[in-house]
């Protein structure tokens, strides 16, 4: 089969590589739209260290399955569907209380560091565990489904704090992940919402899709902003998708005494963490890896326009031309959002 295979560091290869042999709780699928998701645009040149060449990235992907293992019963070949980026191995006491994200036999999808390698769906063909399958509904395109994962990434985040209805919430940084932050904030029945960001474009987006204030990250009084929004106390509650000391310090101390920060950025390994604002104002930090049981809601959603995935998709590419637009990504051009692509 052909696949994009990342060969060494910001070097992609469309090569040849053996179809993925399935066992018999295994589903083959034959790929037909995988985005490019920025922890594989940040990941091709080494500085996460989960991407270790040689590797097949590709974590958001639909298709439809072309073979199934003797022991699955409840799927058919054709049937199209998506499938969630993490495979647990095997039961453990994260799994068994339903945080399949945290779990000590997790692998993710597209992902190679020294713990594991699991080949990824820049292919025309992935195998994955029965039990990460959902179907799709009829009038939802294979492009749309593969946008489920960020998704779910978004909401898993929002889930992760109480709120009480019309709390206010700060969103820090509005990429890809923090766009659908806005929308399940407001979904999840917060009331103001502020967007931060350094990209006036990116602030358009996120007030079309449902923010109700834009602030510039880079100006000098962007917490007194924040602050005159709310009262003058801050936010309930504010998540944070970058993940450099910067905005997460933003973030914390834009909400108020007793507020929330979810941290779903995670761009720096390390930060620095202004500790006696956190204490000292009693903030609440919740770390947010991945989505753990979203998948079929954001997937329902999607399909019933709930959640808007159509305006972030700039691009679908076929799979030969995947290492043109892995480089565009990189350089950060101007307006390139999600970019699809199709084997």
């Amino acid at each position: 089969m052909k696949a994009l295979m990342l060969k060494a560091y910001k070097q992609f290869s469309y090569e040849d590589v053996p179809e993925p042999e399935i066992g018999a709780e295994d589903v083959l699928i034959r790929v037909k739209a995988c985005g490019i998701c920025g922890s594989d645009v940040h990941g091709m040149d080494g500085s996460t260290g989960r991407r270790i060449p040689p590797i097949i990235m590709g974590h958001e992907a639909s298709g439809v399955i072309e073979r199934v293992g003797s022991s699955v019963s409840e799927w058919r070949v054709g049937d199209r569907v998506t499938f969630d980026s993490t495979i647990v191995m095997r039961p453990d006491f994260y799994s068994q209380k339903g945080l399949f994200n945290l779990s000590d036999y997790r692998k993710v999808l597209g992902v190679s560091c020294g713990e594991y390698r699991q080949h990824g769906a820049f292919a025309e063909f992935v195998a994955v565990p029965q039990s990460i399958l959902y179907r799709l509904p009829d009038s939802l395109s294979f492009e749309r489904a593969a946008m489920t994962e960020p998704v779910s990434v978004a909401f898993h985040a929002v889930n992760l704090m109480t709120n009480e209805l019309n709390d206010s919430a700060i969103v820090v940084g509005c990429g890809m992940i923090g766009l659908f932050v806005v929308q399940a904030l407001r979904i999840k029945g917060y009331g103001k919402i502020i967007a931060v960001d350094l990209d006036p474009s990116r602030l358009d987006t996120a007030i079309e899709f449902g923010a109700d204030h834009a602030v510039k990250a880079d100006a000098p009084d962007v917490v007194d902003q924040i602050h005159v929004l709310t009262h003058g106390r801050g936010a309930d509650a504010a998540v944070e998708a970058v993940g450099i000391t910067p905005t997460i310090d933003l973030a914390i101390n834009g909400v108020r005494k007793g507020g929330k920060v979810a941290l779903v950025g995670n761009l720096s390994p390390k930060i620095e963490l202004p500790l006696q604002a956190v204490v000292t104002r009693q903030i609440t930090l919740y770390g947010s890896c991945a989505s753990a049981g979203e998948y079929p809601a954001c997937l329902d959603m999607i399909a019933n326009g709930r959640v808007r995935v159509d305006e972030m998709i700039s691009a679908v590419v076929p799979l030969a031309d995947a290492a043109i637009w892995f480089e565009r990504l990189y350089k950060g051009e101007p307006g390139l959002k999600k970019v699809i692509v199709t084997p």
